[in-house]
């Protein structure tokens, strides 16, 4: 059996469709050294500006991956499908039926081996998409576990994302969730804008996301790959 198309990812750029990027800023984060760009957003996603994204990014050889969270942003052309499961919501339209839709108009257009469901927790309430979805995002490390647990041990969900949507999380309980799976791919996004913080991340989950950093201070932005790269090859070494 092929290992998932993400199983090697240690270090992600995520790109939102919705906010502007100029080339220059583009062609530095596709060329730096991240092992894929994910391309998603909370709101204002289209066809068009997804499309436009893409063909951007399909400039560069990195590997680009769409979380496709609203059926109106079903774009052929990826290398790899994420479905965004919401778990911390009572909105059952976050948890599988916008996934039915999008799966309804574009499942038989998807490379089904390259297709993941993605598992979320959004642990930031005034992030946008904690407000978006309704998530009940003010959860103790122990909550925060056991919906990970639903994920990996129930759902057999092969990616759980804890998503702290701007903030810096707490590290503690990103390892703690890590050491508590058993088989789904730990991603982490939320607050990163420092190398320090990239690091502390790539010791604490098995992916780590880069994203509004991007937009806001580039030189930090990049300065995040080699953090984690570095990170991931102690690691190795040690384990």
């Amino acid at each position: 059996m092929n290992s998932p198309f993400y199983s090697e990812w240690r270090h992600v750029f995520k790109l939102d469709p919705d906010r502007p990027i100029d080339d220059d800023r583009l062609a530095a984060v596709c060329s730096s050294g991240t092992d894929a760009i994910l391309v998603g957003g909370s709101s204002g996603l289209t066809f068009d500006n997804t499309v436009d994204l893409l063909s951007r990014v399909r400039r560069f050889e990195t590997p680009c991956a769409l979380e496709l969270s609203d059926p109106e942003c079903g774009v052929p052309g990826f290398d790899g499908y994420f479905i965004p499961m919401m778990l911390n919501t009572d909105r059952g339209e976050w948890i599988a039926r916008r996934q039915a839709e999008a799966l309804r108009d574009y499942g038989r257009l998807l490379p089904w081996e390259h297709v993941a469901g993605e598992a979320y927790l959004v642990l930031n309430p005034d992030s946008t998409a904690a407000k978006v979805t309704g998530a009940k995002a003010d959860l103790s490390a122990a909550e925060i576990a056991a919906y990970a647990q639903v994920a990996d041990r129930l759902w057999r969900a092969p990616v759980v994302y804890l998503e702290y949507s701007g903030t810096f999380g707490d590290m503690a309980t990103v390892r703690s969730v890590r050491g508590q799976l058993t088989q789904a791919r730990l991603f982490y996004g939320g607050g990163i804008r420092s190398a320090e913080q990239a690091r502390q991340a790539a010791l604490s989950a098995h992916t780590v996301v880069v994203g509004n950093v991007v937009y806001e201070d580039l030189e930090a932005a990049l300065s995040t790959v080699d953090a984690v790269i570095n990170s991931a090859k102690e690691q190795d070494h040690v384990f």
